[in-house]
Formats: C-alpha cells, structure tokens, sequence
C-alpha cells in the first residue's frame, strides 16, 4: 500500500523551521568531513551535532539588523553551540549551505510527488480494465470520428503519467546536488574531499562544476518538468470537463451529498475540481517561464534568483501536488455513463462508420472517389436533422446495393471491427 500524504506535509517542506534544519544539516556534514579529514577537532563535532540549534523568530530578530539571512541562522546556531561554533561554516560560502539545502528539499518534494504519481496511475488503472470494452465515440477537431472504449481512452492516460514517472525519477537524480566550493566554486578554501563525504552524508552527489552557485539550468528544469506534469494533468481534466457538458454527459465528476452547484441555479452540477486543476496548470507554466528567466546569472553569481525561487518553488510543489491529490480522487469516483455513450456514437444512424462503408465499397471495385462521394452525401444528408439516419440511406442507395449485401453493409456497422486490435495496445500497457 503506497503511504499516503498530505497537503501539509509538503507544505511543512517549505517552511522556515524545515529550511532552517536543512542548513544546519549541511553545515553539521561539512563539519564531520572535516573532522574525518582531520581539520577539525572530532570534540568539536560531537559538542555541536549536541547542542546545535536554532529559534526562527531570534533569526527574523537577527536578520532584520544584519540583512542577511545566513549570518543571522549562524549567528542564533552559536548562541546555542558556544565555543565550538567556530569550526561552523569554515572555508563556506552562504551559497554552499543554501544550495545543498535546497536541494533537499526539492528532492524531499519530487518523493512527495512520486508517491501521489503513483497513486494517480493506479486509479487510471483500474478505471481504464474497468471500462476496457465500454464503448464510446472517439472525437476529433470536438466532431465524432470513429468508435473507440472509455479504456482505451485511459490507457492513453496510463501511458503518459507512466512517462511521468520516468521522467521525475530521472529528475530527482539531477536535482540531488550538493556544493561546497567556496566563494566562486575554486575550492580556495575548503578541501573538494569535504564536499564529496558531507554530500554523500546528505545523500547528493557534488555538482560537476559549480560556481558560487549551483546553475539554475537544474531548477529550470525542475520546474519545467512539474509543469509538463501540470499540463498533462490539465489535459484530463478538460476531457472531463468536455465529457461532463449537458449536451454530452458521458462522464461527470462525483457530485457529494449536500454540494451546490451554483446560488442561483439548483440544477447545476459543474465539474469545479476539473476546472480548479486548469486553472493551476496555468499558475505552474507561469512559473516555468520564471524559473527559465533565473538562468542567466552575472558572472559567478548575482542575487536576482533567490527572491523568484522563494515563491516559485514552493508554489509550484504545493500545487502540483494538490492537483495529482484532487485527480487521483477525481478519477476515483469519477461517473461513468456507457448508456449515454452509446447513444452518442449512434447519432444520425452511425454516421461515425462512413469510413467502413467507403472502404468496403473501394474492396468491391469501386474507386475511392467515387465511393468518397456516395458516403458523403448519405452522410451529410443525415448529419444534423432530427431522424436523420446514415445507415437507413446507405441500405437504399442502389450504387451500394449492387456491390454490398445488406450482411456486408451490417458488418460496416459493427462497432467491434474498430476495438479488434485495441488488445495490443492493453498488452504494452500490462492492463
């Protein structure tokens, strides 16, 4: 059973007080791989992982005088460490301890993410063998085409949240980097062997080549990838949304006991939470285009990126998250209506199967042009009028009838002959 998060618990990731701790585990690796390395008193260490610690509000106190929001964190932690506290932060830059921390907690959220992905696929799943033979009529340009089933529709679903996944575990790789470089990533003053032991204690692997900072072609990326995720979530959501219109009705979204629809109309039954999801998805690329704006750095390293990061990235984890929650349960509980579906796909009496009829009719010699026009015009001539019936014109037409028995023009209108290969793509899928 996947374990099942919260709404806060993300949040919780982009706290101060977790932000905090994240810096002071950085600053406490750095510390032992000194210590293992012998530049450092192994006492020392052990007086500060004891007593190490901090107060957010004394650090709000401290920075608002200092204006720098690492001093004041290293200022407090002393408070509390004493005379110990000098081995702290030695040979650092501010950007080393807030690089590495930040991407714990980018990797904290995309295992957040991955565990409500994975949960999100899993509620496909099982609606796509649900539904995998509930027939309904395939649409493109908004217009019926051709029959396909409501799981087939969902495999396509299945298949792209898989990708999903790949991608995200690719990308947690990428984004679990640490730095501990120095003032522009020389090493001038910290040995590279503390960098290497203190990330591989956090768990991350030292950036390639950092300078004062980590480049934010890591975290464009970053946000680039939640807000493919966000786009492809959005995709299903204005499918529901499409399919629950009044003048379609072949899913809807699960309406509870006591809901209202609208305070003027109490009919209403509106697909909000698809809309909601949409409406995100927006917020989300905003921020990818943000992200892409952070890229460009002066020289080694100016301060432009921190303010939009502070916003971005927590914003855009929170809500991503959000929305795989509100989809997981959307599909869940999602309504399913194959009667409605049926009735769909035999409007003006099957005008969806014209392409059987034209090929049937190509098989018996006719050519294609010639068969195009006999279809289209028993087509158009049913399209759009009330009793219009395609099937009943093309039994009448006498072109059709000379080539076609009334069994061949049947099996024109067989809806199983366009699902008999769907199985393959099941298989693929493992469903």
């Amino acid at each position: 059973m996947i374990e099942r998060y919260t709404l806060p618990e993300m949040g919780a990731i982009w706290t101060d007080e977790y932000r905090f701790r994240t810096w002071l585990q950085v600053e406490i690796a750095v510390c032992e791989a000194q210590a293992e390395l012998g530049r450092i008193p192994q006492e020392a260490v052990e007086e500060i992982k004891k007593k190490a610690n901090f107060d957010p509000k004394r650090i709000a106190e401290i920075e608002a005088e200092v204006h720098h929001d690492v001093i004041a964190f290293l200022t407090n932690v002393n408070e509390y460490v004493g005379d110990a506290g000098r081995y702290i932060h030695l040979g650092l830059t501010s950007s080393d301890v807030l690089d590495t921390a930040l991407s714990l907690q980018l990797v904290a959220s995309l295992d957040i993410i991955l565990a409500c992905l994975e949960e999100t696929i899993q509620a496909i799943r099982y609606q796509a063998q649900k539904h995998r033979y509930t027939i309904m009529v395939g649409r493109t340009h908004g217009v019926h085409a051709e029959p396909i089933t409501f799981g087939f529709k969902l495999a396509g679903w299945l298949a792209e949240m898989r990708r999903h996944r790949e991608r995200l575990v690719r990308l947690r790789e990428e984004v679990a980097v640490g730095k501990i470089s120095g003032a522009v990533g020389t090493y001038a003053n910290i040995d590279p062997r503390v960098e290497a032991i203190a990330c591989a204690k956090l768990g991350l692997k030292p950036d390639t080549a950092s300078t004062q900072v980590i480049s934010r072609d890591r975290h464009a990326h970053f946000v680039q990838q939640l807000a493919l995720l966000a786009a492809t979530l959005e995709r299903f959501a204005v499918e529901i949304r499409n399919l629950q219109r009044t003048d379609v009705l072949e899913v809807e979204e699960y309406f509870r006991e006591g809901q209202k629809g609208s305070s003027a109309m109490p009919h209403k039954r509106n697909p909000v939470r698809s809309e909601r999801i949409t409406g995100m998805a927006r917020i989300i690329r905003g921020n990818a285009l943000a992200a892409l704006e952070n890229v460009a750095l002066w020289h080694e390293r100016d301060i432009s990126h921190s303010s939009v990061e502070r916003v971005i990235l927590p914003d855009t984890c929170i809500l991503l998250h959000f929305m795989l929650r509100e989809m997981t349960d959307l599909i869940q509980n999602l309504l399913v209506y194959p009667e409605n579906m049926l009735e769909n796909m035999n409007v003006y009496g099957g005008v969806i199967f014209s392409q059987r009829v034209l090929l049937a009719l190509v098989e018996k010699g006719m050519s294609r042009e010639e068969a195009y026009k006999i279809v289209q015009g028993c087509a158009h001539q049913a399209w759009n009028k009330k009793g219009g019936n395609f099937r009943q014109l093309i039994e009448n037409n006498d072109q059709v009838r000379k080539l076609l028995s009334a069994e061949e023009i049947a099996v024109c209108f067989d809806p199983q002959q366009h699902l008999k290969h769907l199985e393959v793509v099941y298989e693929r899928l493992g469903i």
